[in-house]
């Protein structure tokens, strides 16, 4: 059964109605809880209407304004290099525009993202046992599992401390995304040689071939999204088992990141979006250490 993979995240609808809207300073229209359905009619709804300068500006990465002679999208399918399915089925298109499966986010437009409809990001989650010097596992005093790490950035946008992911470029499969974006990110490769960049590769190939975990996939609740535009993604877990191979790796943040390191998982994380509750399931899924609060009650009651 995949419905673990793409079955909603919990709060899937709140930071997507959040003001103000990131990287500016417009308020989105209030959406009560009750109201967030597109089932649910509300004549009155009034939402703005937001595209950032930089997506209107034409880059190669965005889409031309819906009335705009030229375009003429194929919603829900492949559309010439663009993904326009969505991980979650088939989504309605109102006058032109796409609707946003989750519901009413108060904003019209495309805000700061490229694509009308989904916009495929995919987030690699790179994993490796915590270990003490002398390269034993190290287990949590009170759950009594094994702690895991996982490489985490801190965003320059926002400050918050991130998953490493990034956009899927037309035709890129998602798996080069994963990769591509785990270098330029945590190990910043766009700065290196040709030389350096060759054994970059080669010990990415060798983490990026083993044995994987889907971990998420699908619609993320994200404070860029709007009424006409979201991010979807594929949440992919790699776990360096013996350590060996990210040993060899020097983390080095580059691109949209600030910095990078490794970061003990556990309940106590504070991460960007929906990032925690990918984290959580990789934790579940590897029966690595998460919470202090046993489950079971505690010992000796």
């Amino acid at each position: 059964m995949m419905s673990g993979i793409n079955g909603a995240i919990e709060n899937s609808h709140n930071k997507a109605r959040t003001s103000p809207y990131p990287g500016s300073k417009v308020q989105r229209s209030q959406v009560p809880n009750d109201k967030v359905g597109w089932l649910v009619e509300w004549h009155d709804y009034n939402p703005v209407e937001y595209t950032a300068v930089s997506v209107l500006a034409g880059p190669q990465w965005a889409d031309p304004q819906i009335n705009e002679s030229n375009f003429s999208p194929k919603f829900n399918e492949k559309d010439g290099q663009v993904e326009r399915k969505s991980q979650n089925g088939l989504y309605e298109v109102e006058n032109g525009r796409p609707r946003n499966p989750a519901g009413r986010t108060g904003l019209v437009g495309r805000g700061l993202l490229g694509r009308w409809g989904p916009n495929h990001a995919a987030d690699p989650i790179i994993t490796r046992w915590k270990r003490d010097r002398s390269g034993n596992k190290i287990t949590h005093p009170i759950s009594g599992k094994n702690i895991l790490q996982f490489v985490a950035i801190k965003r320059k946008d926002c400050g918050e401390w991130a998953i490493p992911g990034g956009m899927v470029d037309p035709g890129e499969k998602i798996s080069a995304t994963l990769k591509r974006e785990f270098g330029e990110e945590a190990l910043n490769s766009l700065q290196k040689s040709s030389a350096e960049k060759r054994e970059l590769q080669e010990k990415l190939h060798k983490l990026f071939s083993q044995e994987h975990l889907v971990i998420y996939k699908g619609y993320v609740d994200d404070p860029r999204n709007t009424d006409n535009a979201w991010i979807e993604t594929e949440a992919v877990n790699y776990h360096d088992e013996t350590g060996e191979i990210m040993d060899n790796l020097a983390l080095e943040a580059g691109d949209d990141a600030g910095k990078v390191k490794w970061m003990d998982i556990s309940d106590k994380l504070k991460l960007y979006a929906s990032h925690v509750q990918f984290i959580k399931r990789v934790a579940e899924k590897r029966d690595a250490h998460w919470s202090e609060d046993s489950e079971t009650g505690c010992p000796g009651q």
